[in-house]
Formats: structure tokens, C-alpha cells, sequence
């Protein structure tokens, strides 16, 4: 039998951040992960603390801001690889009543670190973009497919990571101890994402399924190379590459990608770009959603061995370096969560 302090299930960035904190504090661990399904695969990596639709900040957004950045850049180092790069995003006017909504929001003393108080005047012909755009700083981008397989091989050649499919059957517990086949822990976290509807410890009317879809199309003449947001985000790729997306779809939990979003995100791209554009590649995933729209962290009252790390949503990526750190201080160190992310929130209603 091998001990280990954790067994974590799942390699998205809940699982990743996680990791993170193990490492930190020198707690061996094994992941499983069946290297498929994760939704921040297939995220378009932007790091943005604004909702941009109504110009306000997300909640504790500055907060999780000051440790997103770091985390990313210290991952970087330890992969030896860019993961993540500082890129502007550029919110793309409609009237002169939003450039208006904007500088008004710009001077609240939560927003004015993030929205500049210039407005910019578009010189690209190839944008459509006639009140200009307004942009806003400390955001960035991350690399989510090259995070996912290069820090996967690195729990590889540390024997820290199983390529296979989790098998819930294969879990027990004896002596204040979770097990699982031939591997004993003091605990097993999941951070398992929308898949958790298959796990029978997590209960499935905690969290709703929410399908994005994204296009991967070619531009050779938009030549943009900050992120822009209008109806849908335009995110370069480099190579004349752009990401565009991305849809919510609550009704289809599949991750087969459709012609229908594939429609409805070039409809919402043609009344941002003039130019020519081919689709080279289409995507899909499932996120996971809360309906509070808060995560779902710790543990349910009939087991304090298995806990969860989940209902990331769309800003998981933003999120979840924070969120580990809570979660870590919570199980080693007795720090009671945040109550509107504790999962036991919903078990109290429910019970």
C-alpha cells in the first residue's frame, strides 16, 4: 500500500492550483486523470477581473487578481515554458452612451486601477468599431492547452500522476483514512470539473452543466494583437490565428461541437470584424457552474475525507490559485472557508 497525504482526482486548474499548494507546504500526493474532458483545455485563457458586458468588477476579483498573476508567472518558471503574458484587452464601444458609462465607471475608486480613462480611437480598418474602444489593464492571457500537457508530463516524471479513468468503486474507508486501490491517503480532493455529475459522493444538483463553444479562425488582414471584447472575444493566437467565443449552452451537457454555436458566434464576429476570415478548427466543453455562481469548496457532513474543489464556472481560471490557498488553510490549518464558497451552503438546504 502506498501513503500519500492527498489523492486528488482530476487535472483541470482546480487540480493544477491544488498541486500548487502541495508542493508549497511538502505534501506528497498522486493525481488521477484520464487526460480528457477538462474544460480549461479548451478555455480561451483570459485573465480579466471585469464584467465588461456592464462595466463592474467581479466579486473579490482585485483580490484573486494578486495571486492569479504571480501563480502563473512562478508555474511558468517551474515548466520552463511561457504560460502566461500580460495582454490588454480592448472593449469595443457601441455608443457614445457606453463610452460614457465608462468613464463614470472608471472613476469608482473598485474600477479605476482597471479601466482607463482614455478612450481610443480605432485606426484598424478591419475592426468595425466607430466609437472607439475602451481598455482595460491588468489582464493577460494563459496558455491552457500547454499548461495542461506540459505540467501533467511533469507530474509524470515525478510517478505523481495516473493516466486512467477513475474508478469510484475502488474507494473505501478505514481508520480515518481514504483508500484507493493500492494508494492510502489522508484525504482525497476531486477537482473533477463538470464531470463530477458522474461521481456518486458529489451531490448533481449542486452544479449545472454549461457548454462553451469557441472558433479557431484565420485572418490574415485583421492584424490585432491585444484581446478584444464585443459580442463575443477575439483572443491572437499568433500566425494570423484568432480564438473566437465564446456561446452558453445549458441544455446540451455533450461536448460534441454544433453548427448551431459555430453560426452563432461568426453572426456575433461579423458585427465586430470587415475583413475575411476562414474557421480552421472548432471546440467544445462543459463548464462548471454554480447557480450562485459561487464555487463549491470542503467537504459534506458524512465525510470530512472526501472534499471538493469545484463550480469554478467561467472565471476558474482567475479564481482557483486563490481558492486553493482557502482550501489548503481549511484542511491543515483549521481556517474556516469563506461561508459563500463552502459547499455545505447547499447540504443544509437540502438535508
Amino acid at each position: 500500500m502506498k501513503n500519500v497525504d492527498y489523492i486528488i482526482v482530476g487535472l483541470g486548474i482546480a487540480g493544477i492550483s491544488f498541486c500548487e499548494q502541495l508542493y508549497k507546504h511538502n505534501k506528497s500526493f498522486v493525481v488521477v486523470d484520464k487526460g480528457f474532458d477538462a474544460s480549461t483545455a479548451v478555455s480561451g485563457g483570459v485573465i480579466n477581473p471585469v464584467v465588461l458586458k456592464r462595466f463592474t468588477i467581479g466579486d473579490d476579483s482585485k483580490k484573486y487578481l494578486e495571486t492569479t498573476i504571480p501563480f502563473y508567472n512562478e508555474i511558468s518558471v517551474k515548466l520552463k515554458e511561457t504560460i502566461f503574458i500580460d495582454l490588454p484587452v480592448l472593449r469595443i464601444f457601441n455608443s457614445i452612451e457606453e463610452q460614457n458609462n465608462w468613464m463614470v465607471a472608471g472613476d469608482k475608486k473598485e474600477l479605476e486601477t482597471f479601466l482607463s480613462s482614455e478612450i481610443i480611437k480605432n485606426s484598424n480598418s478591419a475592426i468595425k468599431a466607430p466609437f472607439g474602444f475602451g481598455k482595460v489593464n491588468g489582464t493577460g492571457k494563459i496558455f491552457p492547452s500547454k499548461l495542461l500537457s506540459l505540467y501533467g508530463k511533469f507530474l509524470q516524471k515525478q510517478n505523481k500522476l495516473l493516466c486512467e479513468i477513475f474508478e469510484y468503486d475502488n474507494v473505501s474507508e478505514t481508520n480515518n483514512k481514504i483508500h484507493y486501490k493500492d494508494i492510502s491517503a489522508s484525504k482525497i480532493v476531486f477537482t473533477e470539473g463538470a464531470s463530477a455529475v458522474k461521481n456518486p459522493f458529489f451531490p448533481k444538483e449542486f452544479l449545472q452543466e454549461n457548454k462553451g463553444e469557441y472558433i479557431l479562425i484565420k485572418a490574415p488582414t485583421l492584424k490585432v494583437r491585444e484581446i478584444l471584447k464585443g459580442p463575443m472575444f477575439i483572443i491572437p493566437l499568433g500566425d494570423n490565428l484568432y480564438k473566437v467565443g465564446a456561446t452558453y449552452n445549458r441544455e446540451d451537457d455533450s461536448r460534441e461541437i454544433t453548427d448551431m454555436a459555430k453560426n452563432q458566434i461568426i453572426e456575433k464576429l461579423k458585427k465586430m470584424i470587415l475583413c475575411d476570415f476562414e474557421v480552421v478548427d472548432q471546440v467544445a466543453g462543459i463548464r462548471p457552474t454554480v447557480k450562485d455562481r459561487k464555487p463549491l469548496l470542503g467537504n459534506l457532513s458524512e465525510s470530512n475525507l472526501k472534499v471538493f474543489f469545484n463550480g469554478l464556472g467561467t472565471r476558474g481560471l482567475l479564481m482557483a490559485p486563490l481558492l486553493s490557498a482557502q482550501l489548503y488553510d481549511y484542511l491543515e490549518n483549521n481556517i474556516a472557508l469563506p461561508r459563500d464558497i463552502n459547499i455545505n451552503r447547499f447540504e443544509k438546504k437540502i438535508s
